[in-house]
């Protein structure tokens, strides 16, 4: 892989380790609030300062990882699982269920944004963790539809697929043994790019009101909160939003490393 796909790796090495060992890494309370300490400038004891009610944003940050990360991670699994098991489905039997599933299905999801569409089911939800990631997947389950469908359409067409078709393997012995396990490479790309998306749509509704609602320290709520006082006290917002640009940009390197290291034609250009 790549220099870019290994740092990619180590950004977000350090932020699963952050999410998981928040408890003992965060330095203060999260949930602590002194009003005499409001907006202090980072130093020894608040390394990232302190927010608007006087809470450790070091420690806010951390916990923000978890957040974020599990929203991710949950969107990724879940839209992974629904959309390759549909898409497997469209890809293999075509005919009228394929024209059916990515011909209508698939092209009513797609008509909308992404964003516009996950803030309309939230908005009609409510707000919530849970909530959340019932919209991000609803959004998100047919990128990797679509590119499980085109998988299988390729795959099914190999000699060893007709092979075992004609020693009268059964549909879903021929899909589940032979097709899907030679078409899942490229999931593994959108997974990691699925990843990044959902980091930044979940930071993105927070930053609207629809997302985790206060005082949980999500990155997009902690960024909203602070917008207003960004010219006397930057370190608020920065330092959530930088937390956010690393992850991204970390699932991002990942994902353009696996796509070079898993396509023969890239890894000898």
């Amino acid at each position: 892989m790549s220099r870019l796909a290994y740092i990619g790796i180590a950004i977000a090495a350090i932020f699963i380790l952050a999410a998981i060992f928040a408890p003992w890494i965060a330095t203060h309370d999260i949930a602590a609030q002194n009003l005499g300490l409001r907006y202090l400038a980072p130093n020894s004891e608040y390394w990232f300062g302190t927010d608007g009610l006087g809470r450790d944003v070091f420690s806010r940050v951390v916990y923000g990882a978890r957040i974020s990360l599990e929203v991710g991670v949950t969107v990724v699994a879940v839209s992974a699982i629904f959309g390759t098991i549909v898409g497997a489905i469209a890809g293999f039997y075509g005919g009228i269920v394929d024209k059916l599933l990515s011909g209508y299905i698939f092209n009513v999801f797609l008509a909308f944004p992404g964003l516009l569409l996950a803030i309309a089911l939230v908005a009609f939800l409510g707000a919530g963790q849970g909530k959340l990631i019932l919209a991000l997947c609803v959004i998100g389950w047919v990128g990797y539809a679509r590119v499980m469908r085109g998988q299988v359409l390729k795959v099914r067409e190999y000699d060893y697929v007709m092979a075992a078709r004609a020693l009268g393997a059964g549909n879903m012995r021929i899909l589940f043994t032979h097709i899907l396990p030679n078409a899942v490479q490229p999931l593994i790309v959108q997974a990691s790019l699925g990843m990044a998306g959902a980091v930044l749509s979940e930071a993105s509704l927070s930053f609207l009101g629809l997302g985790i609602p206060p005082p949980a320290p999500s990155w997009g709520t902690m960024i909203e909160e602070a917008r207003q006082f960004f010219a006397t006290s930057p370190h608020v917002l920065f330092f959530p939003g930088l937390a956010i640009a690393l992850t991204v940009l970390a699932f991002n390197f990942i994902g353009d490393g696996l796509r070079e290291y898993l396509d023969p034609k890239q890894r000898s250009r």
